[in-house]
């Protein structure tokens, strides 16, 4: 193979990935698609999980162009037939553990890496996030990109959410989902490798022990509110009841009263930017908590 035109690429399965030509259109999950992005490279397409509806979740896509890409669907309505018409010469998928694509089913992911050449970068509660991060870097210096990551305005965040946690009396964070107006998704913080981070900068997360559920514990407004978080990240993707569903509910406006609410999206890009604005959202939160 001529280095100058092939490509090769080792994924976190494993799988060595060769294409006979450099690969300039890229279909990527859409989280991926929006680490690609931060790292300067215009995907071709994007595509979901069963969590997304019609249309691509503005959550998860980061600062994608949406209106100037194409989506091939989500989840069981993933459109695998207009993706191989697209003739894309790389798919770019992430995992949640055991190598599985993760946001469409099964034997859709079979058939894609049967015809094209499919690259899955691991971003489960088994990594850490800065080897997630790099991951990514590496996959997008392969892919040729001009840009230089992100690393100062990092180093920056990181080090104000450092000076933001140190003190004796910590203000208590609560990660979570909104299910509904009944009932909360309260995260597991080591089980969320941005909120793992967060923890070894310092911040105090609250773990909500006990029950079932390996990343969240399934609880009602009143469980949420007697753990009298301080600052509360609230998931901010479409599949979370947003917060003007939950007023009605006595528990979740004592949790607003008390604490400050700030977004939390638990499948943000996983770049060097993307984790800098939110350390620095983190910090601001918890610094004057």
């Amino acid at each position: 193979m001529n280095p100058s035109n092939g490509w090769e690429f080792t994924d976190d399965r494993g799988h060595l990935t060769v294409v006979r030509r450099h690969p300039a259109r890229v279909v990527a999950y859409v989280q991926a698609g929006a680490t690609l992005w931060d790292h300067g490279l215009h995907p071709l397409g994007i595509f979901g999980s069963h969590h997304d509806g019609d249309t691509p979740d503005p959550a998860k896509a980061g600062e994608l162009p949406l209106a100037d890409l194409r989506s091939f669907g989500a989840g069981s309505a993933f459109d695998l037939d207009g993706l191989f018409a697209a003739e894309p010469d790389l798919v770019v998928a992430v995992s949640y553990g055991g190598g599985q694509v993760y946001g469409i089913d099964p034997e859709a992911a079979k058939r894609l890496e049967e015809r094209l050449p499919l690259v899955v970068l691991d971003v489960g509660k088994d990594r850490p996030l800065d080897g997630i991060r790099d991951r990514f870097t590496a996959l997008a210096r392969t892919l040729r990109t001009a840009f230089e990551p992100a690393v100062a305005d990092l180093e920056r965040a990181e080090a104000r959410l450092r000076a933001a946690t140190a003190r004796p009396a910590r203000p208590r964070v609560l990660a979570l989902s909104a299910a509904g107006p009944d009932t909360a998704y309260l995260a597991r913080p080591e089980t969320w490798p941005d909120l793992r981070a967060l923890s070894e900068l310092g911040t105090g997360l609250i773990d909500p022990v006990g029950g079932a559920g390996a990343n969240w514990r399934t609880a009602d407004w009143s469980e949420a509110a007697a753990l009298e978080p301080d600052v509360v990240l609230a998931d901010v993707r479409a599949n979370a009841a947003p917060p003007e569903r939950l007023r009605g509910n006595t528990h979740w406006r004592a949790i607003e009263e008390r604490a400050l609410v700030v977004p939390w999206n638990p499948e943000a890009p996983c770049s060097h930017r993307a984790h800098a604005r939110f350390l620095t959202t983190v910090a601001d939160a918890v610094g004057p908590a």
